[in-house]
């Protein structure tokens, strides 16, 4: 492209023309002064580099983790058959897979990726506006839209793209966008980049979102966004009190289905279909990354808001389509989630086996209704290090931590395919960690632990909060904990913690019976056995130290 001359996805300069760059002698030379040493070290321009990227060389919370052994991101997988893979030379059961059908593996599937890059390429090499729409992402387009009863669908390259692209488009000037705080990264992204007004609502509270929906314009056009099934803890959008709202205040529904999508409902439509509540639902997202085994996104809807949007939406009409395996891989998984319903219910099978194992163990997995498992810890240092045990003894799972969720867990999913010995095997190092680490009880309780499920044509709730339910021991750490939580009150002097704490043990004894006198006799060889865990809870105690510090009493609003 010539000189001064700009495409027609380009911004505009942030200034105005009339405000240029200087010339090129009149430019700091950073990098030839940095060679000599000179130059960095003034005071001058040592604080204009600050300025940007002093905040990088300040934040440590990676080199602790790493320093501690408790580092869980960027793990490089060397094999996989999908229920097991290799990392670092060992085989791990995949525990948080959103590979949910385990159609990722599945030949066919494969097979069909391999046929598309035979045929049409490994990629389009343009957008879908101009060449990059193949037989394959018009199919998809078609057979997508009659798979999710809508009169039109749009694929786009990720899911990511697919929440910002479609935001952006449609909500304008003087629109007002209403989203859950729990929303999933994407769609927040996709509020940052609109020219409409965003308002938050606690989450799955109907009556703060109707609280805002009555105070807005009327006039104003208004969208409702929310997640089908929450990806970390599992639970559910309330859909039908939100479409009451909904045609109440004359506003539109967009409903993410990324972990609905092949999942929930009769037919696995989503969230929805689960609620009956489908056609009331404006637009539907989901992406190809979990049940439909690609990579790409898909919104689906009235045909005239899917013509906007393909016309409108910068992040389909500015990117590479999909590549023709990504297309060929979801076409062919659509195709098996069609034919085999039985994958379903193995998954909500496995689902619910879990969830009931492990509440009966002590774990605590609420909110979650769904395939979704959160194992909640609550404290950031134990999180990583139960993901740390877990992990050392064989299974997969991803820790997640502030501010992706309000209480610490470590969140697992089982897949379709995984076999009732992998079950056993991945619930065994569930009990044996969370003993270790004083989770749960070391004797499991004698009682079978109903769990709700939202399994298809199972409705009328959206939460296992939502009743009471809990899980057995969850909350009640007993006499340790206690006496734990009362040292560490930041708000009070230590004189007046050691007092209350020493009062407490003196009135746990005075009322001990005939089996805490036993446990207590028991307690030197606990310590003992515990001797290997002493350089893991200081080192635990030094992450909580450097987290406090970095954080200065400051907290972050959840964006993923």
């Amino acid at each position: 492209m010539a000189a001064g001359r700009r495409g027609p996805g380009d911004a505009p300069p942030p200034f105005g023309d009339d405000r240029r760059a200087p010339p090129l002698a009149a430019r700091p030379r950073i990098g030839l002064e940095g060679r000599s040493g000179e130059g960095l070290r003034t005071p001058g321009r040592r604080g204009q580099l600050a300025e940007l990227f002093e905040k990088c060389a300040a934040w440590k919370d990676v080199q602790v983790l790493k320093i501690a052994g408790h580092y869980p991101y960027y793990r490089v997988i060397e094999e996989t058959d999908g229920t097991e893979v290799v990392v670092d030379g060992k085989r791990l059961i995949m525990a948080c897979s959103n590979n949910y059908l385990g159609l990722a593996t599945d030949r066919r599937v494969t097979e069909a990726a391999a046929d598309a890059a035979r045929r049409w390429g490994a990629s389009t090499c343009g957008s879908r506006l101009l060449n990059g729409t193949l037989s394959l992402h018009d199919e998809l387009d078609r057979r997508l839209a009659r798979f999710l009863g809508k009169e039109a669908a749009v694929v786009f390259s990720t899911g990511f793209q697919t929440n910002v692209g479609t935001i952006s488009a449609l909500v304008l000037r003087h629109d007002l966008i209403f989203a859950d705080r729990m929303v999933h990264a994407s769609l927040v992204e996709g509020m940052h980049a609109a020219y409409g007004e965003t308002k938050r609502f606690r989450h799955n509270n109907m009556e703060d979102l109707e609280r805002l929906l009555s105070s807005a314009d009327p006039n104003a056009g208004k969208l409702i966004v929310v997640d089908g099934v929450y990806s970390m803890e599992g639970d559910l959008a309330n859909l039908p009190r939100i479409v009451e709202l909904k045609k109440k205040y004359g506003a539109r529904l967009m409903v993410d289905e990324a972990h609905g999508f092949g999942v929930m409902g009769q037919g696995g439509r989503g969230t929805g279909e689960h609620f009956g509540v489908h056609e009331d639902v404006d637009l539907v997202m989901t992406t190809f990354s979990k049940s439909l085994a690609s990579i790409g996104g898909v919104i689906a809807g009235r045909a005239d808001v899917l013509n906007w949007i393909r016309h409108k939406a910068r992040a389909l009409v500015f990117s590479a389509s999909m590549t023709p395996p990504a297309a060929a891989a979801a076409l062919k998984a659509l195709e098996i989630i069609e034919q085999e319903p039985e994958r379903r219910q193995r998954l909500w099978d496995i689902s619910e086996r879990v969830h009931r194992e492990l509440r009966g163990m002590g774990f605590d997995t609420a909110p979650s209704v769904s395939p979704v498992v959160p194992v909640v810890v609550g404290d950031q240092a134990l999180c990583f290090r139960f993901w740390r045990r877990l992990t050392d003894l064989g299974l997969f799972a991803s820790p997640v931590v502030k501010p992706a969720v309000e209480n610490e867990l470590v969140r697992t999913v089982f897949m379709a395919t995984h076999t009732d010995d992998q079950i056993d095997r991945a619930l065994e190092m569930f009990q044996k960690a969370g003993r270790e680490l004083g989770l749960i009880p070391h004797e499991k309780p004698h009682t079978r632990v109903e769990v709700k499920m939202a399994r298809p044509g199972v409705t009328g709730f959206y939460s296992s909060h939502e009743g009471g339910t809990t899980a057995p021991g969850a909350q009640d750490g007993g006499g340790r904990l206690e006496i734990a939580d009362v040292l560490l009150q930041p708000d009070q002097p230590w004189s007046r913690r050691l007092s209350d704490a020493a009062e407490m043990i003196t009135w746990k004894a005075l009322n001990a019976g005939p089996e805490d006198w036993k446990q207590l006799g028991e307690l030197p060889v606990r310590l003992w056995q515990k001797r290997r865990q002493i350089p893991s809870l200081l080192i635990s105690a030094g992450m909580n130290f450097v987290s406090r510090r970095q954080q200065g009493g400051q907290s972050s609003e959840r964006d993923a």
